[in-house]
């Protein structure tokens, strides 16, 4: 009973962040965990804090072999009643009989950043050795750092629900520090905030997906006005922070005539009609060019996808900016993405070109092209050039044509595939791609599913190309089977997640970039061995999954296979699964891990 009466504290304080801090809980969840807490002071004038929770018997395990560590981050959040759908509050166990016990236990307790061992060999291979707690603010949805980190970037983690940005110190992993905190009235330009790209100056940029926080005109960086429908609406922003997530530069999305007013809804409508949504994010500083994809007016994603108010609330378009003043980024191009040969126009949802969430560059010099991927559409694009007035962008594959090397149940059609993370290989060789699956009954009552996975695209052939591109899925049998033409990306590997549970796989990812030297110290490469995935959306949309973060071995032909090594500490299973009962924080049992990152600590890497 102590402990249910400490989370309805927790649970209270949530409503009392005007007031001042939470004091959050730490229970005695292991023998030896060693906690502190720092605090730093809000632009607000308030403290917030992260506390370090580090298990020593865990760190001496791992420790044992006397090798240098790598760390994966997993930015998690706390699941509680809030992410339940309304419907099943009555099935929580427990009553007002036996005193509520279990709508007591599942109040909001705290969000974390949590650290494992990720050193192949390691005798605490997966094992949590740090979970840092955030407060005073609970409900934060974590989820997106940055996409890939190199040596001294900051750690920028985002608040979905609260409009927060993270600036998180990495230097000394295990431990964590915070070096600063963006809050809402930082940001009064765009709100949910999504991905991150840090700069080579330690700089970065941040889509904030959602509208103005507060409804009507505002006044830009740049000088431009637009008109928002409020938090979490239309038109977002990209945001400019420095190391400690101080905002340099707010940049609207939003184009001075508005969008199509026939693809691009809003709710409440606005006068001029935008699709200025802006999710996924990456940059090409040698080509002074970023790209972003815009995905969804993000209030409505607490609907259920399929039964959205619009399918013109998921985006269509690509946006291109000009870099060249690095604090003032100027909207260059919008793209409409084309449907494909499944475009369906009585069903708009899940044409080709809907819900562009991300967006990867190439890396290379004398390569100028990008990717772009959509959630709903399940399709993959590529436009040679970015740095061209107006992008072409062309379909280029098909989840559906992976969707059998998953599960040979699976059928061919990768409408809503729900598709995710795509990143191309830092030598731009291949194009890695997360897919959570399909959801049984999206395409009616017999519709079983699909089985998802983590796919790998050999795009040797097409960035090579260049501009001459030919690639283009125009037939049912491309979308099915690959592209025709000699430049298409080919299926180099495929592994199922969660084999045979339709809409289960993993939503986000990222590579590996560091092999151990023969020195002893970590270093650089350009060609990953590893990835990371994990298998969570967002609770409220619908697309909950199974709460487990697993690595894929990469092979360098493209080949893939879920590590089994890397196993739960807890239960053992392959996968390390964030739904147990006790964390290095306390007794706070499920979380959401949605970001992950691999991390070396200083003193362990080269550069």
């Amino acid at each position: 009973m102590k402990r249910r009466y400490r989370r309805l504290f927790t649970a209270l304080g949530a409503a009392m962040l005007a007031v001042g801090a939470v004091t959050l809980p730490v229970e005695d969840a292991y023998a030896d965990v060693e906690v502190s807490t720092q605090s730093i002071r809000g632009a607000d004038g308030k403290d917030y804090t992260i506390t370090n929770h580090l298990v020593k018997s865990a760190l001496r395990k791992s420790q044992s072999d006397g090798k240098r560590k790598e760390w994966l981050l997993v930015w998690a959040g706390d699941e509680n009643i809030a992410d339940t759908l309304v419907p099943k509050v009555r099935d929580l166990p427990g009553t007002i009989e036996d005193g509520l016990s279990g709508v007591v236990d599942s109040l909001p307790g705290p969000d974390f950043l949590a650290v494992i061992d990720a050193t192949p060999g390691s005798p605490g291979y997966g094992e949590v050795v740090n979970t840092i707690t955030v407060g005073p603010l609970v409900e934060n949805e974590p989820h997106h750092m940055q996409y890939v980190w190199h040596k001294g970037d900051t750690v920028y983690a985002g608040a979905l629900f609260l409009a927060a940005t993270y600036a998180f110190d990495v230097s000394a992993l295990p431990e964590v520090k915070l070096k600063g905190i963006s809050l809402p009235t930082q940001t009064l330009g765009g709100s949910v905030p999504d991905a991150y790209w840090v700069l080579k100056d330690g700089t970065a940029y941040g889509t904030y997906m959602g509208g103005p926080v507060v409804p009507g005109p505002y006044r830009y960086d740049d000088g431009s006005v637009h008109v928002g429908n409020g938090f979490a609406g239309s038109p977002g922003e990209v945001v400019r922070f420095d190391q400690n997530a101080r905002v340099l530069s707010q940049s609207p999305a939003a184009t001075p005539g508005g969008d199509n007013e026939k693809l691009c809804d809003n709710l409440p409508r606005l006068g001029q009609p935008t699709c200025a949504n802006p999710h996924g994010i990456q940059a090409r500083e040698d080509l002074d060019t970023l790209v972003t994809s815009d995905y969804v007016e993000p209030r409505n994603i607490i609907l259920d996808p399929v039964k959205a108010p619009s399918p013109y609330l998921r985006r269509p378009t690509v946006r291109t900016w000009d870099i060249s003043d690095r604090n003032h980024p100027k909207l260059k191009s919008v793209s409409y993405l084309p449907d494909g040969p499944r475009s369906d126009p009585a069903d708009p949802l899940h044409q080709e070109s809907r819900g562009v969430m991300e967006t990867t560059v190439t890396n290379l010099p004398g390569h100028k092209g990008a990717f772009a991927q959509t959630m709903q559409g399940g399709a993959v694009y590529y436009t040679p050039d970015i740095t061209a007035e107006e992008p072409q962008w062309r379909q280029v594959f098909d989840d559906g044509a992976a969707a059998a090397a998953f599960d040979p149940a699976n059928d061919r059609n990768g409408g809503s595939s729900n598709g995710a993370w795509i990143q191309t290989s830092p030598d731009d060789r291949f194009l890695y791609r997360a897919i959570q699956g399909r959801q049984p009954g999206t395409f009616g009552p017999d519709d079983p599913g699909t089985t998802g996975g983590v796919y790998v695209l050999d795009i040797s052939k097409l960035v090579e190309a260049g501009t001459d591109v030919q690639c283009s899925i125009d037939t049912l049998e491309e979308a099915e089977h690959g592209g025709d033409e000699a430049d298409c990306p080919t299926l180099a590997g495929a592994t199922p997640i969660n084999p045979g549970v339709p809409g289960a796989g993993p939503h986000w990812g990222a590579y590996d970039n560091f092999v151990l030297g023969e020195d002893g110290l970590y270093e650089e490469t350009q060609q990953p061995q590893r990835l990371a995935v994990s298998n969570y959306f967002v609770a409220r949309s619908g697309l909950d999954g199974d709460h487990k973060v697993n690595i894929v071995r990469l092979g360098p032909d493209g080949k893939v296979a879920v590590d089994e090594d890397f196993r739960d500490e807890v239960t053992g299973e392959v996968g390390v699964n964030f739904n147990r009962k006790k964390w290095p924080h306390g007794e706070f049992g499920n979380a959401k891990p949605h970001s992950e990152l691999f991390v070396v600590a200083d003193e362990d890497l080269k550069g």
